[in-house]
């Protein structure tokens, strides 16, 4: 899979994100995230970016005993597109004087600073999807973009018990799941044991008990529950209480 630049389609996404946004109703609702609002969404994306900013800027080596920042948020709803774009331009300015590599603490697989820059981006872009969604329109995801969200989603699922509990329940008695992409290259082996799951990188051969096949787009919307597995172009095979059991507890 051709590297990314994470830090650039961070900016981008965030663009198309403002550009959805702005001039929209605040007030409209979000069906993909139940209970919020349009505002209530942009103002968690932009949240997000400003706290994962002051962790790469304080190089952090232990998790944060504090979530406080300042947010700097307006008093306006209208305002937040505008604030939303700056978010973006203060991660921009750390990606720039970070080094990826730098060693830091993450709650994930990678313990670098390009962990939170690849996360940041695929919060942004999922919500970015979440607000065109609202409005009304047909999202598009980029599809070299869409499957390395897949592999950052499958990577780092099996640590996200400290924000997920429910992820603890993927586990089974040594069952298969494959992600199989239908664009492009890209096949992702789950492992559930009775200790857990882990993705497998080295079983293209190896027959899964249950298989999901689809673009890479729409396999990074199944993931996280933006799309359902009977949705068209979503071909799903096999054991279908394993598929079940899956969904029913690795969203986050």
């Amino acid at each position: 899979m051709t590297p990314l630049d994470h830090g650039a389609a961070v900016a981008a996404e965030t663009a198309r994100f403002v550009a959805a946004v702005d001039r929209a109703d605040p007030a409209l609702p979000v069906p993909s995230c139940p209970d919020w609002t349009l505002a209530d969404l942009v103002r968690h994306a932009g949240s997000v970016q400003r706290w994962f900013t002051v962790l790469l800027r304080q190089r952090i080596q232990e998790p944060p005993r504090s979530r406080d920042v300042d947010l700097k948020l307006p008093e306006l709803p209208e305002d937040y597109p505008a604030w939303l774009a700056d978010s973006a331009s203060q991660a921009a300015a750390a990606f720039a004087e970070t080094d990826p590599d730098a060693p830091m603490w993450a709650w994930g697989a990678d313990q670098h600073a390009r962990f939170w820059v690849r996360r940041m981006l695929f919060e942004t872009l999922v919500h970015r999807v979440d607000a065109e969604l609202a409005l009304g329109r047909t999202p598009d995801v980029e599809p070299a973009l869409a499957a390395d969200g897949v592999d950052e989603f499958l990577t780092n699922l099996p640590f996200a018990t400290l924000f997920a509990p429910h992820t603890a329940e993927l586990r089974a008695e040594h069952r298969t799941i494959r992600f199989t992409r239908t664009d492009g290259a890209g096949d992702w082996l789950v492992r559930l044991r009775p200790d857990g799951f882990a993705l497998d990188r080295d079983a293209d051969d190896t027959p899964a008990d249950a298989t999901l096949r689809a673009g890479a787009a729409d396999l990074l919307l199944l993931l996280y529950g933006r799309l359902d597995r009977t949705a068209p172009g979503i071909q799903a095979s096999g054991d279908e209480d394993l598929l079940a059991h899956w969904f029913a507890h690795s969203a986050f």
